[in-house]
């Protein structure tokens, strides 16, 4: 706590004396920063947010009004144990978002990356992982052990099953229902949810070029429209896409899977 700026802290805040805060954080009237929890440099903890540790909150975020921040998770098997919650740089946090902290059960912390934006009353759920550069639109919501790979979009109402995985470069329309894993730049939407072509926009905007955006095209054809099983379709992408690094991420897709992939 030595060397603190306290200037950004409101006087009718609440921070526990064994949080620590670095410099030049900001916290707004009404909000309760409890103990265990460290923030960094430049953060910004709007008016009537909770944050419960034990938490780590990066540099440069900025958490909205009505949040509640790494309070403990919703598993019945929960038994108060000190899981973790951990979130990166740069994030925007909107109105009312719950992000709960880890169960002993899995990996022990819920983790959060950076350049995130998570809409309103977005839920993140206990031992969920969320890359970096994702969109969480209003009311998206992540069960248990759901991995959310980096620049990922998820649509206004999505609903995600617990130990799917979304992944990278990849959107779920609004509304949706994804009951088993999203591949990485698979467009999805539906209850629940299908797979409808790849997420070609996305990509050229991130500077794909159009000999890579061809590759994989031919890339989701193997996996789609072949009438391939998930493990044919992983041994031809294997062999014909070797030279296309770009492609890695839809292997891994299929390698990764528990829940199985949307079909």
């Amino acid at each position: 706590m030595a060397a603190t700026d306290w200037s950004g802290i409101h006087p009718q805040a609440i921070i526990d004396p064994s949080a620590k805060l670095a410099d030049n954080v900001t916290v707004g009237p009404w909000s309760y920063i409890g103990p265990g929890v460290e923030i960094g440099e430049g953060t910004e903890i709007l008016s009537h947010v909770v944050v419960k540790g034990p938490a780590v909150i990066g540099r440069n975020n900025r958490i909205f009004q009505f949040s509640s921040i790494g309070e403990e998770c919703q598993d019945k098997k929960y038994a108060g144990e000190p899981t973790t919650l951990i979130i990166g740089d740069n994030n925007i946090i909107r109105e009312n978002c719950t992000i709960h902290r880890g169960t002993v059960q899995d990996r022990g912390e819920t983790r959060i990356g950076s350049g995130n934006l998570l809409m309103a009353y977005v839920h993140v759920a206990h031992d969920c992982v969320v890359g970096n550069e994702t969109i969480l639109a209003n009311c998206a919501t992540l069960a248990g052990h759901v991995t959310v790979g980096d620049y990922a979009i998820l649509g206004g109402g999505t609903m995600v099953h617990q130990f799917c995985k979304i992944g990278a470069h990849s959107m779920a329309a609004g509304g949706s229902i994804v009951l088993k894993d999203i591949p990485a730049y698979v467009m999805a939407s539906g209850q629940s949810a299908q797979p409808h072509g790849m997420n070609v926009e996305g990509l050229k905007r991130r500077g794909y070029s159009k000999e890579v955006l061809s590759a994989l095209r031919r890339a989701y054809k193997v996996i789609y429209r072949q009438g391939l099983t998930t493990g044919q379709a992983l041994s031809e992408l294997k062999e014909q896409f070797a030279d296309v690094p770009e492609v890695q991420p839809l292997i891994d897709s299929l390698e990764g899977t528990g829940r199985g992939i949307i079909r």
